[in-house]
């Protein structure tokens, strides 16, 4: 019989807590500014915090997994939800039934920095000791790319790779039995983890997904030759394999269904070309100017971050403390390299032969790939042992990280104006005539712009493309009744995110045009009849034929064939996962006994 385990001593508990407590403390330090002058409302903050408010509202409508934003084009709504990833939006609803909306942003932006800081120091603690791998947590949390996207962008979907990416690496690098077949070093007990890694890589945001990879493909296929297997690209194939599978039940729907919205305009504008994103870019042309303001910044940011990383990687060598093996480093120092060739021109071979690379739009969103090895170098040149010196260091960091805080409020943080702050955000959903559409999820040949405010549940026409609102060039257009474009209008019996019933009598066979965009999902009847052909309109709205005499409409929200698809294949990956999980568990069992 083995003896137990003895009980650690109460300050070597403690003990174990200070790293992550040092993350934690570090985190609401870095959100100080939003503390104290309210929630940043970066670039994304409206998009985000609308995906929160709806994807709440169909939660309390018993609805699990929403699809259509009900507030979107002015009431008529988008099918935003599906088309995003969900985490995010899922997360911040969550957070949105527990606290104030004020603090729900705020709340969120901790949670995503605290986990970036811990994600990183998990990886650094496979190297480096603790105080070294809590100060390589610390140094990605404040690194300007992560809190530009915190503060200024709000990129919140794209925030969460702060601590995925570091995740993943863990996982590819890990090689607990060096000595086993190749069975055992690739099924290690590392597979599993990284395929949820994978899966929520993809299902937390689009472009991370696709960068996330990217790079598990790069630092597997490099580990080849550095651990003399193939373990690393068997783990990184099967890892994928089932953690997009996990993600189908988002990943299916939202490739098949791009088909039915005008998804092109989210790349359309100019300045989302790649060309038009190197680093330091400058364009004479006006409608640059937000953009090459946006490009200096993160350019400057990049700039350093890249020096940090190389310079902590070359001190590091210098003094002889490269961390671990060199098939755990190695992988690591190339990342700085490949991120500084892909945010140059000459790199542009490859962000057009390589597979929906060029979906990135900007090539500085490979800085988020950055922050683990900047982190981790940067930590592991600059520590020391020595008790004075080990203080002088931390010292100086807390006043670097410090400035980094007060930097963000200063020259990232986005004041909020009377249109996008949460209170004015709340009032139009909650009571108002809801939020501008957005053109990429609009019915394709049709133009959102056009949809009107103030339109009723229903209005019967006789001529279903007639213009049901008006308004001046350039404005959006506006609907009342004194303007005599609805013969009569109708409310809705029972309206919810993916339902509507609309009962009225007709005084003549027309069209019921519903404030309602178009989208194949719905399922429309009329009296209990199926209607499958509706003429189409400019504004993409849905324009119902009905006969004279009462009138029984509903529309439905229904499942289709591509979801079920989606969903089957989730399944499958998570009866396959769970039996890797049992097997990676039976081989670590034999490797031990």
């Amino acid at each position: 019989m083995k003896p137990s385990s003895p009980i650690l001593p109460f300050a070597a508990r403690w003990r174990r807590l200070t790293g992550p407590a040092v993350i934690l403390l570090a985190a609401a330090v870095a959100i100080v500014p939003q503390l104290l002058r309210g929630n940043s409302c970066g670039h994304d903050f409206d998009y985000h915090f609308v995906a929160w408010l709806n994807c709440l509202n169909g939660w309390q409508h018993g609805i699990v997994y929403p699809h259509w934003a009900d507030s979107g084009n002015f009431r008529a709504g988008d099918p935003r939800l599906l088309f995003y990833p969900p985490l995010t939006w899922m997360l911040g609803a969550a957070l949105g039934a527990i606290f104030s909306w004020t603090l729900v942003p705020i709340v969120l932006t901790f949670l995503l920095l605290s986990a970036t800081g811990l994600a990183v120091r998990a990886l650094a603690l496979q190297a480096l000791d603790d105080g070294p791998a809590t100060l390589a947590g610390c140094a990605a949390l404040f690194s300007g790319y992560t809190l530009f996207t915190a503060y200024e962008r709000t990129a919140f979907g794209e925030l969460t790779g702060g601590f995925w990416v570091p995740l993943l690496l863990l996982f590819v690098l890990h090689d607990r039995n060096p000595s086993g077949s190749l069975l055992k070093r690739s099924f290690d007990g590392s597979t599993a983890p990284l395929a949820l890694v994978v899966a929520g890589v993809w299902l937390s945001d689009a472009p991370l997904g696709v960068m996330g990879s990217y790079l598990l493909a790069a630092v597997a296929v490099a580990s080849v030759p550095l651990k003399r297997s193939l373990a690393p690209v068997l783990r990184a194939a099967t890892a994928t394999a089932l953690g997009m599978g996990l993600a189908a039940l988002y990943l299916v729907p939202a490739a098949w269904e791009q088909r039915w919205v005008d998804i092109r305009q989210a790349t359309a504008d100019p300045s989302d070309m790649i060309e038009n994103s190197w680093l330091f870019a400058r364009h004479a042309d006006p409608q640059f100017n937000l953009h090459d303001i946006v490009l200096l910044r993160v350019s400057l940011i990049a700039v350093v971050m890249l020096a940090a990383a190389l310079a902590g990687l070359f001190f590091t060598w210098r003094r002889g403390r490269l961390p671990a093996s060199r098939s755990w480093w190695i992988p690591l120092a190339l990342i700085p390299f490949a991120i500084l060739f892909l945010q140059l021109p000459i790199s542009l071979p490859a962000w057009n032969l390589l597979p929906k690379l060029r979906l990135l739009q900007f090539p500085w969103r490979w800085i988020v790939a950055l922050g683990a090895p900047t982190g981790i170098f940067l930590a592991s040149a600059v520590w020391v042992t020595r008790g004075w010196r080990r203080v002088a260091v931390v010292v100086a960091c807390t006043v670097v990280f410090l400035g980094a805080s007060a930097a963000a409020g200063q020259f990232f943080f986005q004041e909020c104006d009377d249109k996008d702050a949460v209170a004015s955000m709340l009032s139009v959903y909650r009571s108002g005539p809801g939020f501008e559409g957005d053109g990429e999820f609009a019915p394709p040949g049709t133009n959102s712009s056009l949809v009107a405010t103030g339109l009723p549940a229903a209005c019967l026409v006789r001529d279903p493309s007639i213009v049901l609102g008006q308004g001046l060039e350039e404005t959006v257009p506006a609907w009342n009744a004194s303007q005599g474009s609805c013969e009569a209008t109708f409310a809705a019996q029972d309206h919810g995110p993916e339902h509507l019933r609309i009962t009225a009598t007709t005084g003549h066979a027309g069209y019921l045009v519903l404030r309602l965009q178009r989208f194949p999902a719905w399922r429309v009847n009329v009296n209990g009849r199926l209607i499958t052909h509706m003429p189409r309109r400019a504004d993409g709205l849905m324009a119902v034929p009905v006969p004279q005499g009462p009138v029984d409409l509903t529309v439905d929200w229904t499942t289709t064939t591509d979801v079920v698809i989606g969903r089957c294949l989730s399944l499958i990956a998570f009866l396959l996962l769970t039996a890797l999980f049992l097997l990676e568990r039976k081989l670590s069992r034999s490797r031990l006994s």
